[in-house]
């Protein structure tokens, strides 16, 4: 499970939840008609965007947010050199006997194929058909909850007009236009809420981990590579482990760049 995506969730509200208590009560922010026009509408705005079919797959991807099977990297480069080393000694047909031990399920697939006698461009383009429907499966994913990002405040500021609009009508009543006035913003709190706390981090966080296993793959697509070939299992090491820190340097400069251009920004 993954505990920072939980905790940041609690965190966000408990403290959001906390600044409230210390100037009022929490009931003046509970107003389930507000909460309607907000999850009612932002749930509808997804309809017309997208087929059901692929909003039934919502849920699947909510709970991938929280729970992710982790894996290592090295550890599969690792077992790449392991069947290199195999492949070399007892060829291709010794590896066989290795792929129940796989956990890895791209490379067991591209190392059957391999034991299966496919040559080399089959086994590539069948690889990377599926890593780009793995991608075009991701995006689907996080564009849903992008969407939805952008919905719920805007159905707040529908709410808001909504309770501006009730609010002015009834002017004469002067006493109740603070109360009104109250409620009308209520649903762009609801909104912001949603979108800040909830739909765009989960946005990013699916964003890195489709990026993520995308890498990975193309890891174990360039490793089955050089095993066919039969290269040393040191050099496939070596290249391998590069690619990897190469990655993950360019995204740390990226990172960096980025809070420099934002801060220089605010500046």
């Amino acid at each position: 499970m993954d505990f920072g995506t939980l905790v940041g969730i609690i965190a966000g509200l408990g403290l959001v939840i906390i600044a409230i208590l210390s100037n009022s009560g929490l009931g003046l922010f509970v107003d389930l008609p507000s909460m309607m026009i907000v999850v009612g509408g932002m749930s509808a705005a997804i309809l017309v965007a997208y087929p059901l079919n692929e909003l039934l797959r919502v849920i699947g991807l909510f709970i991938k947010v929280f729970f992710v099977k982790k894996t290592d990297q090295h550890e599969i480069i690792e077992t790449m050199v392991m069947i290199c080393n195999v492949a070399r000694k007892g060829g291709v047909l010794a590896i066989e006997s290795k792929l129940k031990d796989i956990d890895n399920e791209f490379l067991k697939k591209g190392l059957q194929l391999t034991v299966d006698g496919k040559d080399e461009n089959t086994v590539s383009t069948l690889l990377k058909r599926e890593i780009k429907q793995i991608q075009v499966s991701h995006r689907d994913g996080w564009e849903i909850f992008s969407e939805m990002g952008k919905y719920a405040p805007a159905f707040g500021m529908v709410g808001t007009l909504i309770g501006l609009v009730q609010m002015l009508a009834s002017l004469a009543d002067v006493a109740s236009v603070g109360p009104k006035m109250a409620v009308a913003l209520i649903t762009t709190f609801y909104g912001s809420i949603l979108a800040n706390l909830v739909f765009i981090p989960m946005t990013t966080k699916l964003k890195r981990r489709s990026a993520i296993e995308t890498l990975e793959m193309n890891l174990v697509l360039e490793g089955i590579t050089y095993i066919r070939k039969g290269v040393n299992p040191r050099f496939m090491q070596e290249v391998l482990e590069n690619s990897l820190a190469a990655y993950h340097g360019k995204r740390m400069q990226k990172e960096d760049f980025e809070k420099k251009t934002a801060k220089a920004k605010k500046a």
